[in-house]
């Protein structure tokens, strides 16, 4: 039997020279000389030109954002003027429209009177009175065909209960004072005999107290009385017979009787004509048969034109004011052309009473 021998084994030598060391040999100089390069492109003199560079870049875009912070803070003060403006230009429209609004309500209002105080205005100029053919059939069938009544004619003498309003303000008793006690007579002449009476002035006050509220027995010794009183009665008065006309309603309207009130003024200084009518409308309310529960009869005294020479803006609102009460509460309105009686004439037909209309 054989013996194989062993294999031996072999052991190979080691070549430091192989490929593998050479590539990265290789591989190190190359970073070595890419190193290099670097180090070179970026020596101390292209980094200071950099750095130089940098530091201009920097100091431009400062001065750029101090020149944009500059604008922006002039911008941001043009804004808040501009803006200022604006609220002021808005506020003052919001306070034209109010006041066109106001202007243009005022204007329909005067608009509205304007219509009826053209026509009194005329009818205050007119120099005579004429009777239209209705007063005269009224004053015939009443048997009142005397100087008395054609001062009045026309007006309804068909009321139990009388009430006076008149205007006693310093133009009344300055120029007209002696021909208010002659239409105050005049009026109590017509009615011979009522069953109660009340004098007020304008502003609602009482000539005599201890009467207020209630009537004052009409006999013949307080007719007088009333007449001596009214010489020297001067209340305060601001020239508006609103007052007196509601008080008087309130406080002596009843539906079974018969009453008149004769307001006596000559101008209406403040209030709107139109208000006015409607709260006299609200107060003296018509009852089922569609008549007033007080009928307005109205005489205006032309103690403006005679103080002032002509006209005057107070006046034709009172003549305005006057006519519409009358028209729509079954009275009538007077307007006086001279602040003096005429004289009586003897014999032949009686004078005419100048200044009624």
């Amino acid at each position: 039997m054989s013996r194989t021998r062993p294999m031996s084994k072999t052991r190979r030598s080691v070549d430091v020279f192989n490929l593998s060391f050479l590539d990265v040999v290789s591989c190190g100089f190359g970073a070595v000389v890419l190193l290099l390069v670097i180090v070179k492109v970026s020596g101390p003199d292209q980094i200071a030109r950099i750095a130089e560079d940098l530091t201009a870049t920097v100091q431009r875009l400062q001065q750029e954002n101090v020149r944009i912070v500059r604008e922006t803070q002039r911008v941001d003060t043009a804004l808040a003027g501009t803006r200022d403006a604006l609220a002021a230009a808005r506020a003052s429209l919001a306070s034209l429209e109010d006041e066109r609004a106001r202007l243009s309500a005022k204007i329909a209002i005067q608009d509205r009177e304007y219509a009826a105080q053209s026509a009194i205005e005329a009818e205050l100029r007119t120099a005579q009175q004429s009777l239209s053919e209705e007063m005269r059939r009224l004053l015939d069938a009443q048997s009142r065909a005397t100087v008395d009544n054609a001062v009045i004619g026309g007006i309804p003498v068909d009321s139990e209960y009388i009430i006076f309003i008149i205007d006693t303000s310093g133009s009344m008793h300055g120029a007209a004072w002696p021909l208010v006690l002659s239409k105050v007579e005049q009026v109590l002449r017509i009615y011979p005999e009522v069953r109660g009476f009340q004098v007020m002035n304008d502003m609602g006050n009482y000539m005599f107290s201890h009467y207020a509220g209630r009537w004052i027995p009409d006999t013949p010794a307080r007719r007088e009385t009333v007449i001596k009183r009214l010489r020297t009665w001067a209340p305060f008065s601001n020239s508006s017979p609103v007052e007196g006309i509601t008080r008087s309603i309130r406080q002596f309207a009843a539906g079974d009787k018969k009453i008149s009130l004769y307001i006596f003024g000559d101008d209406f200084a403040a209030g709107s004509v139109e208000a006015v009518v409607r709260a006299v409308d609200q107060a003296n309310y018509v009852d089922t048969d569609g008549n007033p529960r007080v009928r307005i009869h109205a005489i205006g005294f032309p103690t403006l034109f005679a103080l002032q020479g002509d006209i005057s803006e107070n006046s034709t609102r009172f003549a305005a004011l006057m006519r519409a009460l009358a028209q729509d509460n079954g009275g009538s309105f007077v307007g006086l052309n001279s602040r003096f009686e005429p004289p009586r004439h003897r014999g032949g037909p009686p004078a005419r009473r100048g200044g009624f209309r």
